[in-house]
C-alpha cells in the first residue's frame, strides 16, 4: 500500500520534500542569516501550515473550527516559545544586519514536522474524505499545525526582539 501512495503522489511533492529538507539541514551548521530571511522563512512555514488547515478544512463543515483550533494553538505555541530565552551565542550585527547562530536541528524538524503533517492528512482524507467533516478530526490536525506555526512564529519573535534591542542601543548612546 505504501507504494501505491508513492506511486501516486505529485512529483512536485517530491520537490517540496527535497527544498524543506535542504532548508533545514542548512541549519543544522552554524551560520549567519540576513534579518529578512530569519524572518520570511518562519512566516512562510506558518502560511505553509494555515493553508493546509484552510485546504483539508476549509471546504468542510468543520472549517471553522479546525481554524480555531490552528489558531488556540498557533497562540498558545506562540506565546510559550517566545518567552524561552534564545541560546547565549546568538548575535546580531546591526549594522550588516544579520543574526549569527549555532546550528539547530529545530527548523528542520518543525518543517519536516509540518511537511509529514500535510501529506499524511492528504493521504487519509484521499481515502476517507468524509474525515474533513469530522470536527475531531479536523481539530485534531489543526491544533498540531498550530503548535508547528506557533513554535515557528516564536522563534522568529525572539530574534525580532534580539534585532530591536540592539538597533536601539546606538540610537540610545
Amino acid at each position: 500500500m505504501l507504494i501505491q501512495i508513492l506511486a501516486h503522489t505529485p512529483t512536485w511533492v517530491f520537490a517540496v520534500f527535497a527544498l524543506l529538507a535542504w532548508m533545514g539541514g542548512r541549519q543544522l551548521r552554524p551560520g549567519s542569516t540576513p534579518l529578512a530571511r530569519a524572518v520570511a522563512l518562519p512566516l512562510a512555514m506558518v502560511v505553509f501550515a494555515a493553508y493546509g488547515v484552510a485546504t483539508a478544512f476549509g471546504h468542510a463543515g468543520a472549517g471553522p473550527l479546525a481554524m480555531a483550533g490552528w489558531a488556540a494553538a498557533a497562540a498558545v505555541a506562540l506565546a510559550a516559545v517566545s518567552r524561552v530565552p534564545l541560546d547565549p551565542s546568538v548575535r546580531y550585527d546591526a549594522g550588516a544586519r544579520r543574526f549569527h547562530q549555532p546550528g539547530s536541528a529545530m527548523p528542520l524538524a518543525l518543517m519536516m514536522g509540518i511537511f509529514l503533517t500535510k501529506y499524511a492528512v492528504g493521504v487519509t482524507l484521499a481515502f476517507h474524505p468524509a474525515y474533513a467533516h469530522q470536527a475531531g478530526f479536523a481539530v485534531g490536525v489543526s491544533t498540531l499545525y498550530g503548535l508547528f506555526s506557533g513554535v515557528f512564529a516564536g522563534r522568529a519573535l525572539r530574534l525580532v526582539r534580539l534585532a530591536v534591542r540592539r538597533h536601539a542601543v546606538p540610537a540610545a548612546a
